[in-house]
């Protein structure tokens, strides 16, 4: 059957095609897949929500921040929150790298006259637009936590998102490439992106963990995205690293999942499935 389909993928494609359009209908494919599971949607906004409001309200006011910042856990713990539903989304968008490759859509793709750098970016970004949509969305809840935005706020907040949802998302499509398993997938994630998050601040602060905790804090490149949003959804209140300091080191951060994304497409080739 994937013999055939790829057979077809030959004979239908054009002989030379660019970047824009195959990215954009493998973009495009995402959003439609994910939208038509509800379920997905739910457990994404639902799960961190839930986590969110018992973790918040079990702290409450008990927590200290370590940097002289007093402050509800509720609010505290918000931007890590935004973050974690980021992650999940890509982490369940970047799932579709192995689905595909079971149905036989991948190697189709891969046989077609459509360079690797298309398929990479067309994936990537239809996680990205997935998990920045489901990131903003939770920006509904942001009056519970005391904040309140302007325009050039949710613009910037909007930027922060979509950065890390961008890495993430890369990441995880760098992790799912090589696999032909969702629970091998799956056993990475719970060692080491739920672990990259929980060390990342949006728990616990940066001058209240021990020595080593603030070391690897610091070499978090999730700990700059908590940082930043926090600082863009409280200006009042002091944060660890400058913004423009976090923002770059995002930005850094996009750039070498991207590239790592297009190392491990280009360095492997999908074996059709079984």
């Amino acid at each position: 059957m994937a013999t055939q389909t790829a057979t077809l993928a030959r004979s239908v494609a054009p002989a030379s095609a660019g970047v824009a359009l195959p990215s954009f209908t493998l973009w495009w494919r995402e959003i439609v897949r994910f939208y038509r599971q509800p379920g997905r949607v739910v457990g994404v906004l639902a799960s961190p929500l839930v986590f969110w409001a018992v973790l918040g309200s079990g702290f409450g006011t008990s927590f200290s921040s370590g940097a002289g910042n007093s402050q509800h856990y509720l609010d505290y713990s918000y931007p890590g929150i935004l973050i974690l539903i980021s992650l999940f989304t890509s982490i369940f968008a970047m799932m579709s790298v192995i689905e595909d490759r079971k149905e036989g859509f991948l190697l189709s793709v891969l046989v077609a006259p459509v360079p690797r750098t298309a398929i990479v970016l067309g994936k990537v970004l239809g996680g990205t637009t997935l998990a920045a949509a489901q990131g903003l969305l939770f920006l509904v809840f942001a009056p519970f936590a005391g904040i309140h935005l302007n325009p050039m706020q949710v613009a910037l907040v909007a930027l922060v998102v979509f950065l890390v949802s961008f890495s993430l998302t890369a990441l995880g499509f760098a992790i799912a490439w090589p696999m032909d398993s969702s629970q091998a997938f799956h056993g990475i994630v719970n060692l080491f992106l739920i672990p990259m998050w929980l060390v990342s601040g949006a728990l616990f602060s940066i001058p209240s963990a021990s020595p080593w905790i603030r070391a690897i804090m610091r070499l978090n490149p999730l700990t700059y995205g908590v940082d930043a949003l926090r600082a863009l959804l409280y200006p009042n209140l002091q944060t660890t690293f400058p913004l423009s300091r976090s923002m770059a080191t995002l930005v850094l951060f996009s750039l070498v999942m991207f590239a790592l994304a297009l190392f491990m497409a280009n360095r492997r080739t999908t074996r059709p499935a079984a």
